[in-house]
């Protein structure tokens, strides 16, 4: 029997403080969910085309094929569930510049609330 394996991609720490929305204008299939301070993708609904990670100022978007990205999958399926859909872009948040390579921003500034959505 033929299994089809999947790919996907995920969004990581590198989003938190930033979020950027260049990435949700180029989505084919609307699979971003907007949290308070980040994004990210669902991971049934993205179909791999790529077009979203080089569209991504902080290189905050990777293939779920990275080191390390395989908690960064179930991360971004639990809060695709919880947070509302983006399919416009909006300006990043007022602090993006100063935030981008901040080191453990996870711990620091991770926010579990949800975003405005469209």
């Amino acid at each position: 029997m033929y299994k089809e394996n999947r790919l996907t991609y995920i969004v990581n720490d590198k989003c938190i403080g930033c979020k950027y929305t260049d990435c949700v204008d180029v989505c084919p299939v609307d699979c971003f969910y907007e949290g308070e301070n980040m994004l990210v993708i669902h991971p049934d609904e993205c179909i791999d085309c790529g077009v979203c990670e080089p569209e991504c100022p902080v290189d905050a978007i990777k293939p779920d094929t990275e080191p390390d990205a395989a908690e960064w999958v179930e991360f971004n399926r639990k809060y695709s569930e919880q947070w509302p859909n983006i399919t416009i872009r909006r300006d990043p948040l007022p602090d993006a510049d100063k935030m981008d390579g901040e080191s453990g921003k996870f711990e620091k500034f991770f926010s579990d609330k949800a975003g405005e959505g469209d």
